[in-house]
């Protein structure tokens, strides 16, 4: 199993930060979730634990199959030096709806440590760019993530 998975993100001959043609979906979005733990300099228990839920719930994954991606993702993504070869597969394999989906996962990681920070939030807006997610529908994403954490208060 974890085989698979280590295939998934690496693939086989896949270059750094590049993703191959057969990868999973789940690659791909655990990439840039990582990506939008790792930007201000910490890998929370909180974004953690928000990344193994939401890719546990969005692709079926069991909690090892989740442990295992996150893992090869880091890996992935401290190695690459851009998010175009991560962002152009998520583009490529989910729909508009799927990507903006997508968008309101990456506001879910941004705001699991309580933060905000600059780089999480110009992140986001990149990726909303590179996926084809307008800035209307980015905001949308981001104000449905806010009004939930606002009620689980």
């Amino acid at each position: 199993m974890i085989d698979r998975i280590r295939n998934l993100i690496l693939g086989s001959g896949a270059k750094v930060g590049d993703l191959s043609v057969n990868e999973e979906p789940e690659a791909a979005a655990a990439a840039l979730l990582v990506e939008a733990a790792l930007i201000d300099g910490e890998f929370d228990d909180a974004e953690r634990k928000t990344i193994s839920e939401l890719l546990a719930t969005r692709f079926g994954l069991s909690a090892t199959e989740v442990e295992s991606l996150i893992i090869e993702a880091e890996s992935k993504v401290f190695d690459a030096v851009e998010l175009f070869g991560f962002a152009k597969r998520a583009k490529d394999v989910f729909d508009h709806e799927a990507r903006i989906d997508l968008i309101e996962m990456l506001w879910e990681v941004v705001y699991a440590d309580g933060i905000v920070h600059d780089y999480e939030a110009n992140l986001v807006r990149r990726l909303s760019g590179l996926l084809h997610v307008s800035d209307r529908d980015s905001g949308a994403a981001r104000k449905r993530v806010t009004q939930r954490l606002d009620n689980a208060l």
